[in-house]
């Protein structure tokens, strides 16, 4: 019998997302890492700005910035929905100059923007990358990532991005995979649960709530810990690389005669000396001698491979065989040239 699983686990409210910010800004602090500055020009224009703006004015003097503790960063965060002012979040950050390092360092106030180009967040704090780098004059040794980083907690949230659940009196269940099985037994659930008529499905994808005259976080709630069974597409993956075959349990091979045998070629080379005749000016020559032997290993003998009405008798059946994993792939792809597997096959 299949797992019963919640609603919530399986779909998405309408309106209730991600965000996505982003933003540049300076690290400081690092250990003769950072940006080389008459490299990364704007590394050194942002540096010179900074200053500006805190009241040190060398834009107009004859100063040469030779420092290596500063790098310039891109700043990335999700923000969450129903995120309220002053909350935290995390951000990621990641060095777009030719920093080598950004272990020890210290991100400055960085707005973070959203798509409509407004701030909703801002970040700063002390980074780990939970990187190793070290380096002598004949090798050097890193251990992951040592140019990007991670502040937990990282950014105050400044704006809200408001989210109003069913707006309208209708509010909308988003299928993470699209299914007109699954979405008729999710209605069903909340016609036996809830109310009648409450749900309708739009598409495979769709379903519709009706919260007239309804608290929506309670109905919500009551729909969100129902179970249902949900229905699975019969597909097959394969990944020849490692050889890992994953199948689902609604897959179907009609009864096919399946005969695999090995073909082994043997190829060895046997060289000999060619001496020449004593007292001629002659010289030893190697002469190539190559043996080679091929057979053919006729121990799988043609078998039937029956229906099998559930994941276990096929994979059974392929075992009796005496199919490995790679016998197996290359097996299940003649049998979907043939027609005869009832599911999508897909090689990665």
């Amino acid at each position: 019998m299949a797992a019963m699983v919640r609603i919530k686990d399986i779909v998405d409210y309408e309106g209730v997302r991600d965000n996505q910010l982003v933003g540049y800004g300076l690290v400081v602090g690092l250990r003769g890492t950072g940006d080389r500055l008459t490299n990364t020009l704007f590394t050194r224009e942002t540096l010179i700005s900074m200053l500006n703006r805190l009241g040190v004015n060398i834009r107009d003097q004859e100063v040469q910035l030779q420092t290596h503790d500063v790098a310039a960063v891109m700043v990335t965060a999700t923000l969450p929905p129903f995120a309220h002012g002053g909350g935290h979040i995390d951000v990621t950050v990641s060095a777009v100059g030719d920093a080598r390092d950004l272990t020890g360092g210290t991100l400055l106030v960085t707005p973070l923007q959203a798509a409509d180009g407004e701030v909703y967040a801002v970040a700063q704090g002390s980074l780990v990358t939970n990187a190793f780098a070290a380096g002598g004059a004949a090798a050097t040794l890193t251990q992951n990532i040592p140019t990007s980083g991670h502040i937990a907690n990282g950014a105050v949230v400044e704006r809200e991005v408001p989210v109003t659940l069913g707006a309208g009196g209708v509010i909308h269940l988003s299928l993470r995979n699209p299914n007109f099985t699954t979405a008729t037994r999710i209605v069903q659930a909340i016609d036996r649960h809830v109310a009648h008529g409450l749900a309708r499905v739009d598409d495979p994808r769709t379903i519709a709530i009706d919260l007239s005259g309804r608290d929506p976080a309670e109905t919500l709630y009551r729909i969100g810990d129902l179970t249902v069974e949900p229905d699975t597409m019969a597909k097959v993956i394969v990944d020849e690389a490692s050889g890992t075959i994953v199948m689902g349990d609604n897959v179907r091979i009609s009864t096919v005669a399946i005969a695999q045998g090995n073909l082994t070629i043997q190829i060895t080379e046997l060289p000999q000396a060619s001496q020449p005749a004593p007292f001629s000016n002659g010289t030893t020559a190697i002469l190539p001698r190559t043996q080679i032997n091929a057979s053919t290993d006729n121990s799988h003998r043609l078998g039937i491979l029956r229906e099998g009405p559930t994941l276990a008798s096929l994979v059974s059946g392929m075992n009796a065989l005496g199919m490995g994993p790679r016998d197996m792939i290359s097996i299940l792809q003649a049998i979907k040239a043939d027609g005869a597997l009832q599911a999508d096959l897909e090689v990665r």
